[in-house]
């Protein structure tokens, strides 16, 4: 993993990316990241998701309001960081929650935490409210650290070459999962 040292020195050098980046958010191994205006919620429409059949638009767009966005307990919704990154092919990441709101209940990805080397695009975060009090969840909130680990190897194909579902997306980006 890297040190905070080293993320300076990548994104000094530009071989890693990080839009707007602020060097006060370096952590010892991380970087801190900020939580985006717009949040995607579950389209409710009765019956279930069929994991063979997910259709576009499934998630409906909305944005924080200044006040706030009021997670409810047991509430999922999608949401992404302020910042766009882009990782080399020599480096992938991991996207991880903060102490301090895993401590209230708050988690900001189920399942999708790692980043393939070659990623470019804002990251969607999986935010859950596990507690059982509402979470209020504010814009530019730091809600997430990205750790960036080393490859011992270039990847033959990095994630933007291999004709992706995620590369370069913009905003929390709804499922596009195919079953194989």
């Amino acid at each position: 993993m890297l040190a905070d040292w080293q993320i300076r020195d990548r994104i000094g050098t530009g071989s890693l990316e990080i839009h707007p980046f602020d060097p006060e958010r370096v952590q010892p191994a991380s970087v801190d990241l900020l939580l985006d205006q717009y949040v995607r919620t579950l389209t409710p429409w009765g019956g279930f998701i069929d994991v063979a059949d997910v259709e576009e638009g499934h998630t409906t767009l909305s944005e924080i309001e200044e006040a706030g966005w009021l997670l409810q307990p047991g509430e999922f919704l999608l949401g992404s960081t302020v910042e766009r990154v882009s990782l080399p092919d020599d480096l992938a990441a991991r996207v991880e929650g903060k102490s301090s709101l895993g401590r209230l209940g708050l988690t900001v990805h189920v399942t999708a935490g790692f980043i393939d080397p070659g990623f470019s695009g804002q990251i969607t975060l999986e935010i859950a409210n596990l507690s059982g009090t509402p979470i209020r969840l504010r814009r530019l909130m730091p809600i997430a650290q990205l750790c960036l680990v080393p490859m011992s190897a270039a990847p033959v194909r990095p994630y933007g070459r291999a004709g992706n579902h995620y590369q370069g997306q913009y905003g929390p980006t709804e499922s596009r999962y195919e079953l194989r």
